[in-house]
């Protein structure tokens, strides 16, 4: 059986006076400084990009015809099956697309990528992470279950069921990578990784110098931040 695959907006059809920036619930929680300076980088590089930052649960409250840049695998997904007229590109797609984008050197280091559950069907995305990574001078080494065959991190399954179940398919998962170094784009997998004593570099974090942080890893805890900012937003 032939694999779903689910395009984004080509970026030539962008129309600019509706493209918006929503860099997610989680981004938005874990270093709020990190949605502007990539939001800047977007306007210095790519094009006239506007702030969105109406939660995916809710009606984004846009016209129709417009496009929503994220870097949240969920976000992409709700954004663009719940609400008609709203189209979508990942973050990676477009940073990916300016070819003279200024990036750090990461001096040849060896990383795993763990790709998000709700990017499963956009192997466009897996290829953008992958150019970005190489072009920081970052080498990979794929685990078994990558791209389009990759495995939920394990965050997904909470609250369905307990902590210690979750902790352990996340702490499964960490094992599946070949390298102590893991890449992720979604901070749920920060949390993931983290768990099962990996060492998560966060794309965002790469791209802009930064070190990835776990911080918050009792799930209960995380996830009551997280639907508290949702609820706000």
């Amino acid at each position: 059986m032939k694999a779903i695959r689910i395009e984004s907006i080509k970026i030539s059809d962008i129309n600019m006076d509706k493209c918006y920036f929503n860099p997610g619930c989680a981004l938005s929680i874990y270093k709020p400084k990190l949605e502007h300076n990539i939001l800047d980088m977007l306007n210095e590089h790519f094009g006239p990009v506007k702030m969105h930052n109406i939660c995916c649960r809710h009606n984004p409250g846009l016209p129709s015809g417009s496009t929503i840049i994220n870097n949240c695998a969920g976000c992409d997904r709700r954004f663009r099956s719940m609400y008609d007229g709203i189209q979508t590109i990942s973050l990676w797609e477009i940073l990916d697309s300016i070819e003279n984008l200024p990036l750090p050197d990461h001096m040849k280091m060896k990383v795993s990528v763990q790709d998000p559950c709700s990017y499963r069907p956009k192997p466009q995305v897996h290829e953008a992470v992958r150019s970005i990574l190489k072009r920081m001078n970052i080498e990979i080494m794929e685990s078994q279950y990558h791209g389009t065959s990759s495995i939920c991190c394990g965050d997904n399954f909470y609250p369905s069921l307990s902590i210690e179940e979750v902790n352990k398919l996340q702490k499964k998962r960490a094992a599946q990578m070949p390298c102590q170094d893991v890449v992720v784009y979604c901070v749920s997998c920060v949390k993931s990784m983290t768990i099962g004593e990996k060492t998560a570099h966060h794309m965002v974090d790469l791209i802009l110098g930064e070190k990835t942080e776990a911080q918050e890893t009792r799930l209960d805890v995380y996830h009551n931040a997280l639907k508290e900012y949702i609820d706000a937003h």
